[in-house]
């Protein structure tokens, strides 16, 4: 028996340092697959089913190459900073004192999450124009300055996460003044980034590690080549995520904050360029304007064709201009001050992304845009990863672990080894040791309209209605899109007895701690309901889907792909979109089924999945459950679910912890603040 595999034994040491630890067959066979990767370049993919603890799997190898003495270090990468934070919080800890208890751990996040000392500073002697309630959260960051280790402003709890006072008190790439900066000895990043290289595991996310092997940011560059592994969690995560730092991309708020930087060095430091604050005046109003050439609603478009239009081609050259020109006044002041020299440096880095975005004839990219309501961000996006991503990881010195719940389609890696070009990869699929046949039953229902039908929206209400009158737990109803969900909304309100919680009315967290809290409510959701929520018990015994979750054919970044794959001789409906839709369904539906005990129905409101020939490709990727077309015969099986006492189960899934070998913590029961930033 190998060292790994004893970990995992009935009476080794998880055994002894874990209450209630069970050794499972899937978890060692995992661990000895990342324990077997013996030199450098080495990539494994497993793709870890609900149920199979693909966590303790990852970590108990990782903790073992890092004892006393052993030199080696571990970077562990999850999908989001939530994750990270539970990562490092509570699953880490408890394998760490049993296996390496004198390895040093670190959680490293990104820049836009700590607090700047300097920017802190100039914002408290020059408020400029902040309204009150700027000032109000100003004095708040202010006092807690005072008695904060970390400066990570997570631990701010009050602050709304979009709070406008964020972009005042924490530094970019761009406006970071690094060893230049007065406060550099004291600057919580830098600390955070020492303590890090000084880590034998660090704790980051997808987006901090593709931010670091794209951009290659000061300080944590240094660790990346020093890692012996490298394990990305919710691996499936990750193709998209490179995809946004492999683009070039610049957005209007980057153009506005640079001009109020201008504005503010104007009255502070070069009180007699008057050049300078008429020219970021002039720019500050040309970024404005260029977002008046779009819709008013928030939107996501092709940027060639908007090009087209002769209004946004010419907003768009004007602001080249104005950028030109900005750089020109700048290069007369170099040298009076650093902050300045470096407002130059930022100009150049937009001018010279402007004149990509520009350039829209170079193949090879999908130029898209998207709005909010006060900005337009371009951006220029590789249509493939794969030579860039594969040949970042061939130049590091590391073994590479890859896992998820949902990294196969019909059983083949293909589709993701592809997007992020990895070679020779060894594969591993571990299967749930939930007895899915018994536990969950998937149903079709027979008769619906077509999914695109006006007549969708009342069927769906139908069969909600129908599921609350015998499902004595939650209900998730999971869309495609957001028109779809505010029908429903409509459609259900003050119809249905029992809590509705609509995405929107306030944060994900709060509304997922109101559905546990409630324990019978229906929770209507888009896309950021369909992964990274883990509701165990009985408070989630239903799941109904919409329907097939393919991207809308509008978007841009599909648009360039699939005309790309037209180019080449593929199909691109076969190639890429039926296995991004397949992996999503397989997202979605995994919120389900999370613990042995739990029990419920699927229901998926898409005949497509027996009307088209691609069904069948859908239908092999989802778990093995019970399966009907009969709405009655699901709605039997979800009202014969027993009360949760005689499961043995507590009567939500807000007061149940996960047994020490779960899969993976609940995001819901003990999750740690969610902070501003996704990276």
């Amino acid at each position: 028996m190998s060292e790994v595999t004893a970990v995992f034994r009935s009476g080794g040491a998880l055994s002894k340092a874990l209450p209630g630890f069970q050794p499972r067959p899937a978890q060692q066979e995992m661990a000895a697959a990342i324990a077997a990767l013996d030199k450098a370049g080495d990539q494994l993919v497993v793709e870890a089913e609900t149920g199979t603890g693909k966590t303790f799997a990852y970590l108990a190898p990782a903790l073992l190459r890092c004892r006393a003495g052993s030199g080696a270090k571990v970077i562990l990468s999850t999908g989001t900073r939530n994750l990270q934070e539970q990562l490092f919080h509570r699953d880490l800890p408890q394998l760490r004192d049993a296996l390496a208890p004198q390895a040093v751990a670190a959680l490293l996040k990104g820049r836009s999450n700590y607090l700047c000392l300097n920017r802190l500073e100039q914002s408290i002697r020059h408020p400029a124009d902040a309204d009150s309630k700027v000032l109000a959260q100003l004095q708040e960051v202010r006092d807690w300055a005072n008695k904060t280790r970390t400066g990570d402003l997570g631990e701010l709890a009050t602050l709304p996460e979009d709070a406008q006072v964020l972009p005042r008190v924490t530094s970019t790439i761009d406006n970071c003044l690094g060893r230049e900066c007065p406060q550099y000895e004291d600057c919580y990043l830098v600390q955070a980034r020492k303590e890090a290289l000084e880590a034998d595991i660090v704790v980051v996310n997808h987006h901090l590690f593709c931010a670091d092997l794209v951009l290659k940011d000061t300080g944590f560059g240094e660790l990346i080549p020093a890692a012996d592994i490298v394990v990305f969690d919710e691996a499936h995560q990750l193709p998209d995520i490179a995809s946004q730092y492999f683009s070039d991309t610049v957005s209007t708020r980057a153009i506005v904050e640079l001009c109020k930087d201008l504005q503010f060095l104007y009255k502070t430091v070069v009180r007699d360029a008057k050049a300078l604050s008429q020219i970021a005046d002039q720019l500050d109003r040309a970024a404005r304007d260029l977002r008046l050439n779009f819709p008013l609603d928030p939107e996501r478009s092709n940027w060639r064709d908007a090009l087209h239009h002769d209004e946004t081609a010419k907003a768009s050259t004007h602001l080249a201009e104005l950028i030109s020109r900005a750089q020109a006044i700048c290069k007369g002041l170099v040298g009076r001050d650093k902050d300045l020299d470096q407002c130059l440096e930022r100009l150049e880095l937009i001018r010279k992304r402007w004149d990509l975005l520009l350039n829209t004839h170079v193949t090879g990219y999908s130029y898209w845009y998207e709005t909010s309501q006060r900005h337009l961000t371009v951006h220029r996006t590789p249509l493939s990863v794969a030579e860039p991503f594969g040949r970042q990881l061939a130049e590091q010195d590391a073994r590479w672990v890859f896992t998820s719940a949902t990294l196969t389609v019909e059983g083949s890696f293909d589709y993701f080894n592809e997007r992020l070009g990895l070679q020779n990869a060894k594969t591993l699929i571990l299967d749930s040791p939930f007895d899915f046949q018994k536990q969950a039953m998937l149903c079709l229902p027979r008769y619906l309209p077509e999914p695109n039908s006006p007549a969708m929206a009342d069927a769906l209400a139908d069969i909600v209605k129908q599921v609350v009158a015998v499902n004595r737990g939650g209900t998730f109803v999971l869309f495609t899109s957001h028109r779809m969900l505010q029908k429903l909304a409509t459609n259900l309100l003050g119809v249905i007895d029992r809590p509705l919680l609509v995405q929107g009315q306030s944060s994900k967290r709060e509304l997922l701690n109101q559905f546990v809290e409630a324990g019978n409510a229906v929770l209507l959701g888009t896309s950021s309901f369909w992964e990274g929520v883990d509701v165990r018990g009985d408070a989630l015994s239903c799941v109904i889907i919409d329907k097939l979750p393919f991207t809308s054919p509008d978007e841009p970044l599909l648009q360039a792909r699939v005309e790309d794959c037209k180019m080449k001789g593929g199909n691109p409906f076969a190639s890429i979109q039926i296995p991004q839709a397949v992996i999503a369904m397989k997202q979605g539906a995994g919120r389900l089924v999370r613990d042995v005990t739990d029990r419920g129905v699927l229901i998926v409101g898409d005949n497509r999945l027996v009307t088209k020939g691609y069904g069948t490709t859908f239908l092999a990727s989802l778990p093995d459950m019970a399966r009907t077309r009969s709405l009655q015969k699901a709605l039997d099986f979800l009202a014969a679910v027993p009360e949760p006492a005689a499961l043995g189960k507590e009567p939500s899934a807000k007061n149940k912890e996960p047994s020490a070998h779960d899969k993976e913590p609940s995001a819901v029961t003990k999750a740690p603040p969610i902070t501003c930033e996704n990276n």
